[in-house]
């Protein structure tokens, strides 16, 4: 089996390294997933860039880059066992799918030819007050 190289996907101290994978580790046994290799690398690969919306797709990507060997259909399968466990969601867009990691009530902007989903601030967002787009964007539908 090839090894792994996931220091590549951002960078970590040793010691964050390992915290964050006891972390995931116990996420993952906390809502009844055993930790295999797989779910491991592309949980360590989907959560340890922070909050963040991304594809199956992209994330399929993401672990060929730093050499997982895994099939599109295995990164669906562990995106589904993941969101059936409550740890990830499942947003669709202009007819595709997003994964948040941030479980949490919140909203959306999608930026349209983009297919980027960014954050509305809870803060921003009141009955009757439409939330101020990204800098540069407009909205044009709600």
């Amino acid at each position: 089996m090839k090894p792994v190289n996931l220091s590549a996907s951002r960078t970590w101290s040793v010691h964050s390294r390992l915290a964050f994978e006891e972390d995931l580790d116990a996420l993952l046994r906390s809502v009844g997933l055993r930790p295999t290799r797989q779910r491991m690398a592309l949980g360590w690969l989907l959560f340890g860039k922070g909050n963040r919306h991304t594809t199956a797709e992209v994330l399929h990507l993401e672990a060929i880059e730093v050499g997982l060997r895994v099939s599109l259909a295995t990164v669906y399968t562990t995106l589904n066992q993941f969101m059936d466990a409550g740890i990830l969601r499942q947003l669709a867009f202009n007819g595709k799918l997003f994964f948040d990691t941030n479980t949490s009530t919140h909203y959306h902007f999608f930026i349209e030819g983009e297919n980027v989903l960014i954050d509305i601030a809870n803060d921003d967002l009141a009955l009757g007050k439409i939330p101020t787009p990204p800098e540069g964007y407009e909205i044009t539908r709600i």
